[in-house]
């Protein structure tokens, strides 16, 4: 019996996972992957420092679907059909044990990606997939029959009956140029996962430093974010300028990623909270120099930056304080301002945001609505997640999705 070709063009986590639930689901399919590059599930090696976020322990699909800014509403079907459960199902039935860290990220309990890789591949291997690396796809036409005709920079020719994109994200926009020649719009592909770089400002350092809750808003824009900061020795990173990066893509990227941000260290407090806490000290504690007691939750070195800042001397005491150091403080610790001169990819993981208008899929099934027998999944469409372990359950799932319609037809 022949058996029915499926191709999956690219060799990530979306294509691994489509690949071979496609051939585990329908047995009378001979499934290929196609990937330009010699380099197989990159993005899976690095992921979390090369721990590998597999996914994050939000279960309910309402919920998880808010770390979309791009996908929301079309991934709630999508995660209808293979949620967060079925991720850790389908990876512990294989032999990956996972675990969930205090901040919800789920790991393999080995701590390294490699257990992650290793599993995909031995499932490919397993279900019979067929694997090509170092082949550059040139040309790909439809025929009249709605199979395909795929040819590569050799000159070599692959047939499909089904084909599945997953070919990730590309902040070359000529990446897209065959899909927008089957009638699809390309929405510019622009990254979406990135830290803030911050040139000659003082306190890169202090790299290294960490704060649990701090809020950002970007000056002339209605962006604003809560979270974790991480100052490093090019500017600030951390779950809050990560999620201020993704929600504020497209915008950051028309400001050509030059533009003022302004931090609120103690969001928890108003100003005038603040202010009465300063009285206080100075009520109670008039003796007691500010350079060793401070009254919030700040890490030592940053509270002594920050009197460093406002024009406080280290041998100040509360009862010295002036009104105009006291106010500067103030300032400095509700409405900090610093300026971003650039950007940082976020631990070598390359996100974007953009690709194939979702106007343009089928998301029960993840098939093209222009060109029949043609899906998608993954990053190649315009979806993106915030970080920990958001843009790769779009990956398990959207593949998974692809794979069980792609195949059953």
């Amino acid at each position: 019996m022949n058996q029915k070709q499926i191709i999956v063009l690219g060799g990530g986590a979306a294509g691994f996972f489509a690949a071979i639930n496609c051939a585990q689901l329908h047995k009378d399919c001979h499934v290929s992957i196609i990937e330009k590059s010699s380099k197989l599930l990159s993005k899976v090696r690095i992921s979390g420092g090369g721990r590998c976020n597999v996914a994050n322990a939000c279960f309910d699909n309402a919920l998880l679907v808010k770390n979309y800014p791009r996908g929301e509403k079309e991934l709630r079907n999508v995660f209808s059909r293979f949620s967060t459960k079925d991720t850790i199902s389908w990876f512990t039935q294989r032999g990956v044990e996972l675990k969930t860290e205090p901040d919800g990220r789920i790991f393999p309990v080995t701590d390294n990606s490699e257990t992650v890789v290793n599993s995909l591949l031995m499932e490919a291997i397993k279900a019979g997939v067929t694997i090509n690396t170092n082949v550059e796809i040139t040309e790909i036409v439809k025929n009249d029959n709605s199979t395909f005709t795929l040819t590569t920079n050799t000159g070599d020719v692959f047939e499909c009956a089904q084909l599945i994109i997953a070919t990730g994200g590309n902040s070359n926009a000529s990446a897209y140029d065959w899909l927008k020649k089957f009638g699809h719009t390309i929405l510019k592909p622009v990254p979406s996962l990135f830290t803030f770089n911050i040139p000659g400002n003082s306190i890169t350092q202090l790299m290294g430093i960490s704060v649990s809750h701090i809020k950002i808003r970007i000056s002339d824009t209605k962006l604003e974010t809560e979270g974790p900061l991480l100052i490093t020795h090019w500017g600030m990173s951390g779950p809050a300028v990560l999620k201020a990066s993704s929600l504020g893509a497209r915008i950051l990227n028309d400001l050509n990623y030059n533009f003022r941000f302004i931090i609120n260290w103690l969001p928890l407090h108003s100003e005038e909270e603040i202010r009465k806490e300063f009285l206080n000290q100075r009520l109670n504690n008039p003796s007691r120099g500010l350079l060793n007691n401070c009254p919030f939750e700040l890490p030592k070195r940053l509270w002594n930056y920050f009197l460093t800042k406002a024009g406080i001397g280290e041998n100040i005491r509360w009862a010295d304080l002036l009104k105009k150091n006291s106010n500067a403080l103030i300032y400095i610790l509700s409405k900090d301002e610093y300026q971003v001169q650039g950007k940082t990819t976020f631990k070598e993981e390359f996100v974007t945001c953009g690709g194939v208008s979702l106007k343009e899929i089928n998301f029960s099934t993840m098939e093209s609505k222009l060109v029949p027998n043609l899906y998608f999944a993954g990053e190649v469409m315009d979806i993106d997640g915030l970080t920990g372990g958001f843009n790769f359950q779009n990956a398990w799932s959207s593949g998974w999705v692809a794979a069980l319609n792609a195949g059953g037809k």
